[in-house]
C-alpha cells in the first residue's frame, strides 16, 4: 500500500492572527463574546459557497450506500470528534443500519475524551484503518481543517487504492488538492478569534458540512417522509409518543385511528403510513415498502400505479 510520507506545508489561514480579535485580551466578557458571535457569522456563508461541491459528495455517498457499499469518515481532534458525534446521531434519527456509517479517529477512542500527542502526524496509521476497514466502491469523508493532517491523508490515500471514492472537507483554500481526493470541499473561515484554534470557526463550519451531509444522505435514501422523521427507531415512551405525532401529521388522521394503525403495524411508522395514505392492508403496504428499499413516497407510488393499471 502506498502513502505519502511527504505532505507539503501550507500554512492555513486558521493559523494565522486575526487582526478583528488582535485586543480580545483587554474586552469586557460582553465584548468577548460578542467579537466571537461576529466571527462566527462568517461560517454560513463559507459553507455556502462550498455546496456545489458537497452536492457531488452527497450523490457519491448515496450511490455507495444503494449498492451495498458503506460511508467512512476520517478525522483527528476536533474533527474527528464532531464526526463521530454526527454518525452516532443517525442510528436513533434513521434508524441505519449499524454498519452504513463508519468512523476512524485518529488515536481511536481514547482520543474522544483526551488528546492522543502525535496520533494526527502518523500517516501509516491513517492507512492502516482503510486497509482494515474499508472496501472497493465505499466512499470515504476525510477532515483536516488544515488539508493536510498526515492521518487523515494517509487515510485517504489508502482509500482510494483500495477503490473507494473520496473527499475531504478542509478549511484552507491555499491547500493543494491531494492526488487521492475525488472532491475537494474547502470552506474558507479563515483566521480563527484565538489564532490556530479550529475548534472555533473551523469546526462550527465543519460541523454544519457534517449534519448537512449526513442529513441529505438519509433524505436520498428515503429515511424521510416530507421533513418527518420516520425512519426513526421508537425505543421509548417520548419517542414512541412522537412516532404517532408524525403519523397524525403525515396523514391528517386522529390519534386514536393513527394509534391503531401502528398497533396493526407492529409499530412500524412507515408501514402504518403507507397503509393509512393508500388505504391498502399492511401487509400489502410493507411489501411495496421493501419493493421501494424502504422509500414511502417511492412505494405509494407503486401502488397508485397498480391501482391505476
Amino acid at each position: 500500500m502506498t502513502v505519502p510520507r511527504q505532505v507539503v506545508h501550507v500554512e492555513s489561514p486558521t493559523e494565522r492572527r486575526n487582526p478583528r480579535t488582535a485586543e480580545i485580551d483587554r474586552m469586557s466578557t460582553l465584548d468577548i463574546l460578542r467579537t466571537i458571535n461576529t466571527e462566527d457569522h462568517v461560517v454560513p456563508g463559507a459553507v455556502a459557497a462550498a455546496l456545489q461541491h458537497l452536492s457531488r459528495a452527497v450523490d457519491l455517498a448515496t450511490e455507495a450506500l444503494r449498492d451495498g457499499h458503506r460511508v467512512h469518515y476520517v478525522g483527528a481532534g476536533t474533527s474527528g470528534r464532531l464526526a463521530t458525534l454526527d454518525a452516532a446521531e443517525l442510528k436513533p434519527t434513521f434508524n441505519i443500519p449499524d454498519d452504513w456509517f463508519q468512523v476512524h479517529h485518529a488515536g481511536g477512542a481514547g482520543a474522544l475524551r483526551n488528546a492522543v500527542e502525535g496520533a494526527e502526524d502518523d500517516d501509516r496509521a491513517g492507512a492502516a484503518e482503510m486497509v482494515r476497514d474499508v472496501r472497493p466502491g465505499d466512499f470515504v469523508l476525510g477532515l483536516a481543517a488544515s488539508g493536510r493532517t498526515p492521518f487523515v491523508i494517509g487515510a485517504l490515500a489508502a482509500a482510494r487504492e483500495i477503490g473507494a471514492t473520496t473527499a475531504l472537507v478542509s478549511n484552507n483554500p491555499d491547500a493543494v488538492r491531494p492526488a487521492c481526493v475525488d472532491i475537494h470541499i474547502t470552506v474558507d473561515t479563515g483566521p480563527e478569534a484565538i489564532s490556530g484554534s479550529t475548534r472555533m470557526k473551523a469546526g462550527t463550519a465543519q460541523k454544519i458540512v457534517l449534519t448537512a451531509f449526513s442529513t441529505a444522505v438519509m433524505i436520498k435514501m428515503g429515511r424521510t417522509y416530507s421533513n418527518l422523521m420516520v425512519s426513526m427507531r421508537a425505543s421509548n415512551a417520548k419517542l414512541r409518543g412522537r412516532a404517532l405525532r408524525i403519523l397524525c401529521e403525515a396523514t391528517g388522521l386522529d390519534q386514536q385511528e393513527c394509534s391503531a394503525a401502528l398497533i396493526e403495524a407492529q409499530g412500524d411508522l412507515k408501514v402504518a403510513m403507507v397503509h393509512l395514505l393508500s388505504g391498502v392492508g399492511v401487509t400489502r403496504a410493507g411489501k411495496a415498502l421493501a419493493d421501494s428499499n424502504g422509500h414511502v413516497r417511492q412505494a405509494l407510488g407503486l401502488l397508485n400505479a397498480g391501482a391505476t393499471a
